[in-house]
């Protein structure tokens, strides 16, 4: 069964730890939004982890709350992460709001547990623009996590840097609701979002303690350079992911 709902408006917020320099030119960012009430989910969520082993790819879960009437609280949702799922509805003009549902750089959405199906949206999205921009660049020294994108010819979009937590990787055990007796593991699961600032298509770069991604068990890091909004998120130009050690 895929479940259909509706959500809210978007966020921020993060973590860290030491990180040497890390350089990505990923061809895809995919968005998993899941639940752990929803019983169609869990094939969903086993699929992501093995797209997060895939170098080529930025691969997260983006837990939300609009299952918790069902019977059971999902321990990792985050409400700004049902909002950021309805402003991709919103901006796609679609309406299209269910679990699990994958958003592939930040334009396309298919079906979370259909692998097939993504492998085809993060080539189209390419074609259409997707992923085009410099290299985003993450480092960690003196106690700093420091960001970078460097100039872009002829290009000058609206577009935010974020940075996001992360958790590599959490079991959960399900006791009520759809999943109830299950116990699933979700993979790169986004805990904190902090935006960075602006890129207009000129070099810039941005740094931030360590300190700031502390905490809730977070061990990796992401970059996610989004034209658009976060109340009106647009195609994903560029992206990394580190561990944070």
């Amino acid at each position: 069964m895929v479940h259909r709902c509706l959500a809210y408006a978007v966020v921020v917020v993060c973590s860290a730890a030491p990180l040497s320099l890390v350089q990505a030119e990923p061809r895809g960012v995919v968005e998993l939004f899941t639940s752990q009430g929803c019983s169609s989910c869990p094939p969903a969520d086993k699929l992501l982890g093995e797209l997060a082993n895939d170098p080529s790819l930025v691969a997260i879960s983006v837990p939300i709350d609009i299952w918790d009437y069902l019977g059971w609280k999902d321990t990792l949702a985050d409400p700004r992460n049902t909002a950021r799922q309805k402003a991709y509805a919103h901006v796609r003009g679609d309406g299209q709001i269910y679990t699990p549902q994958v958003v592939v750089n930040g334009s396309l959405h298919v079906l979370g547990s259909d692998k097939t199906a993504i492998e085809r949206a993060i080539e189209k999205t390419r074609k259409n623009g997707a992923m085009s921009s410099p290299p985003v660049t993450l480092a960690m020294a003196d106690g700093r996590i420091n960001v970078a994108i460097a100039d872009a010819a002829d290009v000058h979009p609206n577009a935010e840097v974020w940075l996001c937590g992360l958790v590599k990787a959490v079991t959960i055990a399900i006791g009520r609701g759809e999943n109830k007796g299950r116990t699933i593991t979700y993979h790169n699961v986004v805990r904190r979002w902090l935006k960075l600032g602006d890129w207009a298509g000129k070099t810039n770069s941005w740094s931030v303690p360590s300190q700031t991604l502390k905490g809730d068990g977070i061990d990796e890091a992401a970059i996610l350079l989004q034209s658009g909004s976060a109340e009106k998120p647009k195609a994903i130009l560029g992206a990394t992911l580190a561990a944070l050690h």
